[in-house]
């Protein structure tokens, strides 16, 4: 299923019944008093998130809701029916915002079942027996229902997951994601195999599952709009570990030890300037492709080189799998001081 994380829709809550002038007309009450009824309420609009549902995709195909109208009241003082809500399910994770005003957050879905009226509906018009009084015993006139509010609103996905994986283009993210979780993402040995962001659930030796994101790679220039994965790295913005997956495939030298490193602080920069919030979350960094390395003491040399910077470093193989379990135990515990 192809991923749509941002769309525009327009939303019209139901107008409110028109409340009715009639008065009683029977054979021996031939001046009966007012008995014109109310009308109903329009519907509302109601947001509910559904942790079952991973996409915007189908409000491309249904860009307009709209929720049905009160009916007008009657007569021997019988109210119009209630118009029936409109109940609109979105992916668990999903942001509201007004399209005129696209920086006010309106309402941010993130737990399953969660609801929120994004608009409701007009109240139903008074019938002329409401103004009925000691001094007017036959009111002619009734109230018109109230227009339901309308709008256009922006809907924008944030997935919901608990590590995110960044890294250059053919890191070894995919491989990484696939061989942790149930995750299987499209893996080719040519950048950008990743056009979008991938979901997997994985589980630490100790018990714990926990759900890891991996988005497209960046590339130098991503926090201004360059390649594919700037897009996508709001994906991040609710997760709480960062790993960033570093290719060690061509260490071959103390120059590639500096080219490494330099990998490393593209990416950190693009973070920084992407988001600072986002920059100071928690993150180690994985040298992937580990068994391509034929000289383990350099690659110990930029582990020592990375670690110097500050971070925490994981030496893994996603094709032997080694390093994986240590990586796993380390995510589990940065997730359980939470």
């Amino acid at each position: 299923m192809k991923l749509v994380d941002q769309v525009e829709i327009f939303a019209k809550a139901g107008n409110g019944g028109a409340g009715a002038t009639h008065f009683r007309r029977e054979k021996f009450v031939p001046r009966g008093g007012p008995d014109g009824g109310n009308g109903g309420r329009g519907g509302s609009i109601i947001l509910v998130a559904d942790e079952g549902k991973h996409t915007l995709l189908d409000f491309r195909y249904q860009p307009e809701w709209q929720a049905a109208d009160g009916a007008p009241g009657g007569s021997n003082q019988k109210d119009g029916r209630h118009g029936q809500d409109l109940i609109i399910s979105v992916p668990t994770g999903t942001e509201v915002f007004e399209s005129s005003a696209p920086d006010h957050l309106i309402c941010d879905l993130t737990e399953h079942g969660q609801q929120f009226v994004l608009l409701k509906g007009g109240r139903g018009g008074k019938g002329n027996t409401f103004f009925k009084s000691s001094t007017n015993q036959t009111p002619l006139h009734s109230q018109t229902g109230e227009k339901g509010g309308e709008g256009r609103y922006t809907l924008s996905l944030k997935l919901l997951a608990d590590v995110g994986l960044v890294g250059l283009p053919n890191a070894g993210k995919s491989t990484f994601i696939s061989r942790i979780s149930n995750a299987r993402p499209k893996i080719a040995d040519y950048p950008f195999t990743t056009l979008e962001p991938q979901l997997g659930v994985a589980k630490g030796p100790f018990g714990r599952t926990f759900v890891i994101a991996d988005i497209p790679g960046l590339i130098p220039g991503a926090h201004e709009g360059k390649g594919l994965g700037v897009k996508f790295l709001k994906h991040l913005d609710r997760t709480s570990l960062l790993l960033h997956l570093i290719d060690s495939s061509a260490l071959e030298d103390s120059d590639s030890i500096t080219q490494i490193k330099e990998s490393l602080k593209e990416i950190e920069f693009e973070l920084e300037q992407f988001s600072a919030e986002l920059f100071a979350r928690p993150r180690a960094v994985i040298l992937t492709k580990i068994d391509s390395v034929t000289d383990r003491q350099l690659l110990a040399e930029v582990t020592a080189a990375i670690e110097a910077l500050g971070h925490t470093v994981f030496s893994v193989s996603s094709v032997s799998g080694e390093g994986l379990h240590e990586c796993l135990a380390y995510i589990e515990s940065v997730l359980n001081q939470e």
